[in-house]
């Protein structure tokens, strides 16, 4: 049984230290356009309220900037996927910043509380900190340590003030459930660009990481089953894809770029494998940033990229 695709717009960047992600939806509509693609026809979607407005406004929590608004934010991310997963849809997410993802992990263990959900995050970033760990405040850089329910108190460096202490619990417990998942449930792919106290959470929770060294050695095939064999415990997937896991010499398009990353072909082939799994129940896509681009180049290998997870969900369930 083919289950329907439902898309999922979260065009908010309010977790973002650079301006632009909230228009990387709308680029890779574009994107399409210019492919004559019929895609954004194909599937019926719905576009999340944002908070964008708070972009105008100081910010008041300097180690968890703009919380109020990601709390807000997440748990209307967290119902509509909630909703979507009960009505027997496959939600895909097309989000600004990666902040949406704890919304997005949180409505997912919503709509299925008793299942072992694992998470495969590609990634050039660990987005393993906390309030009491950031360098810089930016909350797309917190998702993971959320759903985990982890403070990372062991390297704190920070001492966040009460507001910022209540709402990051109250974005631990979104949904009613915490931790979400375990380090155990995680695979990161890509990763290369991470602080000392995300170093120290992978080594001492002992996180499956594939490198860039590894997987050129493997190819990204082999990557893919032994992602998925690491997850076998697990009952169901959810996968996050950001585009600076790429090369930045691909394109410029995203508001962290970093060096030593796949190739666009790597990451279509790479999700082409993934998303073969009868396990997968969530795709999100996320941190394209077309006012850092040329010719918008970002979001077509994204939207590229896109159209081979949609195939797949499409195909395989």
């Amino acid at each position: 049984m083919i289950k329907p695709i439902k898309i999922i717009e979260v065009k908010s960047e309010i977790g973002a230290g650079t301006r632009g992600a909230s228009m990387g939806v709308d680029a890779i509509k574009i994107a399409a356009l210019d492919f004559g693609s019929p895609f954004f026809k194909r599937f019926k979607s719905v576009e999340i309220p944002t908070e964008n407005k708070l972009l105008l406004e100081p910010v008041v929590h300097d180690y968890a900037k703009r919380i109020r608004g990601i709390f807000t934010l997440n748990e209307r991310i967290a119902k509509e996927i909630q909703k979507t997963l009960k009505a027997d849809e496959v939600p895909i997410v097309l989000a600004g910043d990666h902040s949406s993802a704890l919304g997005t992990i949180s409505g997912i263990k919503m709509a299925y509380p008793d299942k072992k959900l694992g998470v495969i995050w590609i990634d050039a970033h660990a987005d393993m900190h906390s309030p009491y760990t950031t360098p810089s405040g930016n909350m797309h850089g917190m998702p993971l340590c959320c759903v985990l329910g982890e403070d990372n108190k062991d390297r704190q460096q920070n001492k966040p003030d009460d507001e910022t202490i209540e709402y990051w619990e109250k974005l631990k417990h979104l949904g009613g459930i915490m931790p979400k998942i375990t380090y155990n449930d995680l695979v990161f792919i890509a990763l290369r660009d991470f602080e000392a106290p995300e170093d120290y959470l992978i080594k001492k929770n002992k996180v499956r990481v594939f490198n860039l060294q590894e997987i050129r050695k493997k190819a990204v095939e082999r990557v893919a089953i032994e992602s998925l064999n690491h997850l076998d415990h697990c009952d169901i997937i959810y996968v996050s894809f950001d585009v600076d896991s790429m090369d930045s010499r691909i394109s410029s398009g995203t508001g962290t770029p970093v060096p030593n990353g796949i190739t666009e072909k790597e990451a279509g082939n790479l999700i082409y494998y993934i998303m073969r799994s009868k396990k997968i129940v969530c795709f999100e896509m996320v941190e394209i940033n077309p006012t850092l681009d040329r010719e918008n180049l970002m979001a077509e290998n994204a939207f590229e990229i896109l159209q081979k997870a949609t195939n797949q969900l499409s195909n395989d369930f």
